[in-house]
């Protein structure tokens, strides 16, 4: 009984520091030196952990891009971290416990209020609410958008749940729900508050934005940005031959039962299973040993990458050129999976999420679908018309350019330039008041 319960308590923990990571900042490497000088100061605020390997977290991915970018343009950029974390919290308020640790960010309060803009994911500028710096939550998605997409597993088409069921049987994973959602939950409800108390809320997407105004933030304070992606996507890669139309996965999967019907892993597994005959390639994230070992040897013709150093995916998928991406997942609140894909010329099959509706249009540079019949449907199109198929790609590609790093800095400046005016006029204004 004490074993079940410490493996039960030590397999939520995992779940729920899988969920987060979803979510969560990285430590960024140092920023190059600011040439010109914007005459703005920005002070971004991250979590400490750094993931070892290339293929970061969205938001840390976004949080290093757009620093490194903003530098490039003049704007003056500082990051922060906080260093002191509750330890043995317990299960149920993990959540808590994330939100209390950018609390301990007060002990730089001095130093971050010199800033002319605070920036932080979603609810990490918390603490900085109080005081009169413009503070601007930036959200690449919602921890109730991520509640409200995954069902319980008897909810599952019936399908999907026998995925689960075999996954479980062989204790790949431990359970077929997760226990609780408190941590989550109370992650989901700072998030409100948070957006609301904020001067702007840049978002990822029409459907982050619509999440928000859902939650009653106030239209008025949202701006949509769109993310980007780094250069080196963009560069011409070196390839001796183009191979056969593959089907391709790209992306975090997660280790936990919850991240899994997420990302819509058993819908993967059912469509790579509807082609035996087709090569398939999968180049995923994930840290549960007994999943990649099932992946691996699970379909036949399958090419797996995992935690493959995000600089050398280009390389990996150059040569897959004219081949299907598949995108699974049942929530994205951008998915730079898409967008990377793409710019190396795969033909997109996905599902109405992030920013995929917004930039795919159905037969010119890729296939929006509703069901995994519609999409194994649709690759079944493209795998028996090369001509429209390599059309597609070539257009996928093209698509992808208008998602460049400068672009994201000089729209974020601009942003930066209206916040700083606004809260200068404030100021004036109620000095202005303060000697009448």
């Amino acid at each position: 009984m004490k074993r079940n319960k410490k493996n039960f308590k030590r397999n939520i923990s995992y779940t729920t520091r899988s969920i987060f990571r979803l979510f969560s900042s990285d430590k960024t490497e140092s920023l190059p030196r600011t040439i010109k000088n914007a005459g703005i100061k920005v002070a971004f605020i991250h979590n400490e952990k750094r993931i070892h390997t290339g293929m970061h977290t969205g938001a840390a991915q976004i949080n290093q891009l757009m620093a490194r970018a903003l530098v490039v343009l003049g704007v003056q950029v500082k990051n922060f971290y906080p260093l002191h974390r509750l330890t043995d919290t317990p299960v149920h308020l993990r959540g808590i416990s994330n939100i209390l640790f950018f609390y301990s960010m007060l002990e730089h309060k001095d130093k971050i209020l010199k800033f002319d803009i605070i920036q932080g994911t979603t609810y990490t500028p918390l603490p900085f609410l109080a005081f009169s710096v413009p503070v601007v939550c930036h959200f690449g998605s919602t921890s109730r958008g991520f509640l409200n997409s995954v069902p319980a597993t008897k909810q599952l088409p019936e399908e999907e749940k026998k995925i689960f069921k075999e996954l479980t049987k062989l204790n790949i994973i431990p359970e077929l729900d997760l226990k609780t959602f408190r941590p989550m939950e109370d992650v989901a409800d700072i998030e409100i508050v948070a957006a609301s108390r904020s001067n702007t809320c840049v978002v990822t997407s029409d459907k982050v934005k619509n999440e928000l105004m859902e939650m009653g933030v106030s239209q008025e304070k949202i701006v949509l940005i769109h993310n980007a992606i780094e250069d080196y996507w963009f560069e011409p890669q070196r390839v001796v031959s183009v191979q056969s139309p593959h089907l391709v996965f790209l992306g975090r999967l997660g280790n936990d039962v919850f991240t899994l019907k997420l990302k819509g892993f058993a819908r993967l597994v059912n469509f790579y299973r509807a082609f035996p005959d087709i090569p398939k390639t999968t180049i995923c994230m994930t840290t549960n040993r007994k999943l990649k070992d099932w992946l691996r040897v699970s379909f036949p013709k399958h090419y797996m990458y995992t935690n493959l150093r995000k600089d050398l995916i280009p390389g990996a998928l150059a040569p897959l050129f004219g081949s299907i991406l598949f995108l699974s997942s049942r929530y994205e609140g951008f998915s730079l999976s898409l967008v990377e894909g793409m710019s190396q010329g795969l033909v997109p099959i996905s599902f109405s999420v992030g920013v995929a509706p917004e930039i795919i249009k159905n037969g010119e540079n890729g296939f929006i679908v509703f069901s995994e019949k519609e999409a194994e449907m649709r690759a079944k199109e493209l795998l028996g018309d090369e001509v429209k198929r390599l059309k597609m790609a070539n257009a996928a590609k093209q698509t992808a350019i208008q998602f460049n790093s400068i672009r994201i800095a000089k729209e974020l400046l601009s942003l930066y330039r209206k916040i700083k005016e606004k809260h200068k006029n404030t100021i004036q204004e109620n000095h202005k008041q303060h000697l009448v």
